[in-house]
Parts: structure tokens; sequence; C-alpha cells
């Protein structure tokens, strides 16, 4: 298991020369500890004639850094095919490693808000069945994502009086036709009617292909106002917050904005370049509602989240839109809180008719 063999490329990536690295034993003095194992075992095989082709190691550069390496393990034989040692050929991938790992950790993050989402999000493949299926869906209809998973969503889940249209919505989704705020009823496992509105949003694939739907919904059950809306979370994910048809934006740590969907920029009037690194309550929020709106994000910033919490944002053209808001706690993939997620509903228009409601109440009751 001692080195006899060390190119110039191996000096120049592990920063040992050939004299350094010379008569030590590989793993141990250059393989990182949680590998050593594995490698071992690789190596073995090797010893044994059985090799190996492109497996991942992490090599401890001299200067402390960690490199990663796609190895083909290839036994050495003398003359007389004695198996005398064995040869790693590699490709320094570390630069492409780094940048999997960077990915990994963002789709985390990003399945972790999915999941975690005061909102239901439920999605399916092409065919029709579950293939997304979150915490809150599992609540409000009593399957767990075990149960639901691969299962028709309209046939199983849908009551019957609405299964057509509901496949018609799907359908249309699955051509690109999305649809906003359609209000449909769950079947629950205890035969109970979940009234939910939904934004039937396309799902694709990296290449553009469309792969599913996914619904991001809100149970409006046990609410008087069933034009509240709704909620888009949580590439591929990143996409579907970009591109929902519900106002999605968020905070860092300092409340300054780091998220904001087309959704926001269409209502305030302002573009994502715009909006970016400018404190939210300060920038957008109506002068007396900053207080109460800085409350809720520094609750969320420490882990206590709201839900329909209605807010007046400033347009840049001066006129005030009305939000009904969830505010969840955003965390990194190790737990720890980022930031804060608003996911959205324009209740503008209702707003404006319950005032003309109310003022006609009024008269009618001077009267």
């Amino acid at each position: 298991g001692n080195v006899n063999e060390w190119n110039a490329m191996t000096s120049n990536i592990t920063g040992y020369s050939m004299k350094e690295a010379f008569g030590k034993p590989l793993v141990s003095t250059f393989i990182v500890p949680k590998l050593r194992h594995s490698v071992q075992e690789v190596l073995d095989n090797a010893l044994k004639g059985n090799e190996t082709s492109n497996y991942e190691l992490e090599f401890e550069t001299k200067s402390g850094e960690t490199r990663y390496l796609l190895v083909n393990a290839t036994t050495r034989c003398d003359a007389e095919s004695n198996i005398v040692g064995v040869v790693g050929v590699a490709q320094d991938v570390t630069e492409t490693a780094k940048r999997d790992r960077a990915v990994i950790a963002m789709a985390n993050e990003l399945r972790q808000l999915v999941d975690n989402a005061n909102a239901p999000i439920f999605g399916i493949d092409i065919h029709g069945n579950v293939n997304e299926w979150n915490a809150k869906t599992a609540e409000i209809t009593g399957y767990t994502k075990e149960e639901a998973f691969s299962k028709p969503l309209v046939s199983t889940f849908i009551v019957p009086k609405l299964r057509q249209s509901v496949q018609e919505v799907l359908d249309n989704a699955l051509h690109g036709n999305e649809t906003s705020n359609y209000e449909l009823e769950f079947e629950t496992k205890f035969g109970e009617t979940r009234y939910l509105l939904v934004n039937a949003t396309t799902r694709r694939d990296p290449a553009d292909e469309i792969v599913g739907v996914v619904g991001v919904a809100q149970d409006v059950t046990e609410s008087s106002n069933n034009e509240r809306a709704i909620k888009a979370m949580a590439n591929e994910l990143r996409q579907l917050v970009d591109t929902a048809n519900a106002p999605i934006f968020g905070i860092d740590i300092h409340g300054n904005v780091n998220e904001w969907n087309d959704k926001t920029a269409e209502i305030t009037g302002y573009s994502k370049e715009e909006a970016f690194e400018k404190p939210l309550v300060s920038t957008f929020i109506v002068m007396k509602l900053r207080e109460s709106v800085q409350n809720v994000l520094d609750n969320a910033l420490q882990g206590n989240e709201t839900s329909n919490y209605e807010l007046e944002f400033r347009t840049k053209s001066n006129e005030i839109r009305y939000l009904l808001v969830n505010a969840t706690t955003r965390r990194n993939a190790h737990g720890n809180i980022v930031g804060v997620v608003g996911v959205a509903q324009d209740v503008t228009e209702t707003w404006k008719r319950d005032q003309a409601v109310t003022a006609m109440a009024n008269e009618l009751r001077q009267l």
C-alpha cells in the first residue's frame, strides 16, 4: 500500500513532490479520513485483480485543501503476471465536484422550502400520477406521502363532480397553459371535503421539456374569503418560484430583498434588478405598516412564522396594492435561518370591492 508511482501532475495537484510521496502509505497519508476505509477496499480489490473504474476519491493536499479525483484503479503485474501493485489513473474533477455540491445544496434548500411550506404543494407526472406531496398536503388530506405517491391524482383524491374539470386544468398545464386560483375539492382519507384554491403550474426539466404539473394551494375550507390567493413556492424548483402565478418575495437576515419573482415585479412595477438588495420594509411598505411588518419579519427570522398577514405595497407608480402574505422562515441545508420568504396573493380588487360594499352598507344604514 506504499506509493511507488507519482507523476508530475499528481505532484502539481497535491503539492507533494515525488520524493516526499515515495514510500509513504497512500491511504493514511493522502486520503481524507472519511474515505480511507472505502479507498482501502478499492485498492485491496485491485490487488486481487478486481479493478474499479470511475471511483471518486478526495485527496488531501500539502496545503490542507481537498482535491476531488475520478480514478481508475488498475491492477499492476510483473513480467510473470504476478500482481505487484495498483496504478491509479485519475482525472481532477475538483471544480466540477464543487459546482455539483453547490447545486445539490441549493436543491436541498428549495426541497426543504417545499416540504415545509405552510401551503399545500402537490404534483403529478405526465401520466397524472402523484410525484409531489408535501407535509401540508399530507396534513390536510390525511394521506401520507407514501400512500399518495404514484396514485392517479384525479380519480383518487378529487370529488367525482369535479374530476372532469380538474382533469382539464391538469391537461392544459401539461400543454403549457397554466391556471391560477382554481378552486377544487379534495376528498380526505376520512371522507371529508377540503376546499383548495390552486395555481396549476407547468413543471419542466432542465431541457425545458414538460414533465408534469405542480399545484401550489391555499386551504380555504375554514375561510369566508375564497378569493385569498396563493402562494407558490418552492431550477426546476427555482423556475417554479420565478414563474409562479403568485407574488413571491424574500429577504436575507438583514432585511434586504433577495427574492423577487416575475409576478411581484408585475404587481409593484419594480424589476428584480431594481428591488434586489433594497431594504424591503423602508422601500416598499407604506409608512403606517412598517413597524408591524418589521415585527412579522423579525419573528420569522427567529422561526416564528405568520400566515395570512395583510400588508400594503407601494408600487413604482405610487399606487397601493393589498397583499395577503404568508411569512415563512427560510433555512439553508444545515438548518440555519438565512432569511424569510413571503408567498402572497394580490387581494387589491377584493379589498376595493369590500370597501365599496361597506360604503354602500353604511349609506343604506344611514337611509
